[in-house]
C-alpha cells in the first residue's frame, strides 16, 4: 500500500491500560504491533503496577518508540479518558494488558465501518484462553449482529465483547467518556452510546484472545453486581428497569449461591417477590447445599 493510500485511512489510536500484568503485557503490546493495518497510534499506560510491568514496557518502548507514561493509580476509567484527550486517532480501541489482538483485526473493523457513520462502535468474536495462552475447549463464535439500546438493556442479542471494541471518537466524545465512578465499564459505555443513537456492529470473525486467569473481574462477584447495578440505574427511567435489574440478580445468584452464600443470602433478601422464578429456584437450591470447596 503507498504512502498516499495511507494517508487516506483513518488512524487508530489504541490504549492499553496496564495494571500488574507483567507476564502478559509484551504479548499484549507486540499483537498491537504486529497489526497489518498500517495507520496504528500506541498509547500505553502503567497505571501503578506493584510487579514488572514497568521494566518489561520500558524495553519495548525503546525498540519500538511507542508513548508510554506511568502513573499512579487512578483505576481504570480515569485512565482512558486521560490517554483519549491525547490521542490523535478519529477510531479508538481500549486493549487489555492481558489479551491479545489478531493480526487483521484492525484492518477488519476499519473497512467494516467506511460509510457506516451509524456505527458507534464495532466487536467480533473472541477466543479465550488460559494463563499460559492455550485455547479452551469447546468454544462457540456467536454470528455477526447489529445491537440496538434495547437489545443490550433487555438482553436480546450477547452484547461486544470489551477486548474487541473499537470506538468512533465522535461516539465517546458525545456520550462524555468512560464514567470514573463505574468501575466496569465496557457495559455502560455500550448503553450510554447506543441510547445516543449509535449502533454497534459486531462481526463474526475472532478478533481477539481473551485471557482468563485467576484476577478475572468477573470471578469477582461482588464487583460484578455493585457495579452492574450502579450502570442499571443510571437508566432506572427505562419502563423495564426493575425487571432487568432483576433479570441480573437472578444470573449472579445462579453462580454465587454455593461459593458466597453470604452474598446470595443479600440478594435473595433484595430480589422482589415478583420475580421470583425458575432461576430462583435453582438457586435456592444450591444455596441449601454445603458449600462448594474451592480447589488450589
Amino acid at each position: 500500500m503507498s504512502d498516499i493510500q495511507d494517508v487516506e485511512l483513518p488512524l487508530v489510536t489504541v490504549i492499553i491500560p496496564s495494571y500488574n500484568h507483567g507476564k502478559y503485557v509484551e504479548q499484549s503490546i507486540a499483537s498491537v504491533l504486529q497489526q497489518s493495518y498500517p495507520r496504528v497510534e500506541l498509547l500505553v499506560v502503567d497505571d501503578g503496577s506493584q510487579d514488572d510491568s514497568v521494566e518489561r514496557i520500558q524495553r519495548l518502548q525503546a525498540i519500538h518508540g511507542f508513548d508510554f507514561r506511568v502513573q499512579a493509580n487512578q483505576g481504570l476509567s480515569r485512565t482512558l479518558n486521560g490517554a483519549i484527550a491525547r490521542a490523535c486517532g478519529s477510531l479508538i480501541a481500549p486493549f487489555g494488558s492481558d489479551d491479545v489482538m489478531c493480526p487483521e483485526r484492525l484492518a477488519l473493523q476499519v473497512a467494516h465501518l467506511r460509510d457506516k457513520p451509524e456505527v458507534g462502535i464495532c466487536g467480533g468474536n473472541i477466543e479465550k484462553i488460559d494463563e499460559t495462552g492455550r485455547p479452551l475447549p469447546k468454544q462457540r463464535m456467536k454470528p455477526a449482529r447489529r445491537l440496538t439500546f434495547d437489545d443490550i438493556f433487555l438482553g436480546r442479542q450477547p452484547g461486544a465483547p470489551a477486548p474487541t471494541m473499537l470506538f468512533r471518537r465522535e461516539a465517546l466524545e458525545a456520550v462524555g467518556g468512560f464514567d470514573p465512578e463505574i468501575r466496569l465499564e465496557d457495559l455502560l459505555i455500550k448503553l450510554k452510546i447506543t441510547r445516543a443513537g449509535y449502533v454497534i456492529d459486531v462481526l463474526d470473525a475472532v478478533l481477539a484472545q481473551y485471557r482468563t486467569h485467576e484476577h478475572n473481574t468477573y470471578k469477582n462477584y461482588r464487583f460484578m453486581i455493585d457495579n452492574v447495578l450502579k450502570t442499571y440505574a443510571q437508566f432506572s427511567d427505562e419502563p423495564a428497569y426493575a425487571e432487568v435489574c432483576a433479570r441480573f440478580v437472578n444470573s449472579m445468584l445462579l453462580k454465587c449461591a454455593r461459593e458466597d452464600k453470604a452474598l446470595a443470602r443479600e440478594l435473595f433478601e433484595q430480589l422482589p417477590w415478583r420475580f421470583w422464578n425458575r432461576k430462583t429456584a435453582r438457586a435456592l437450591g444450591r444455596f441449601l447445599l454445603p458449600a462448594a470447596r474451592r480447589t488450589s
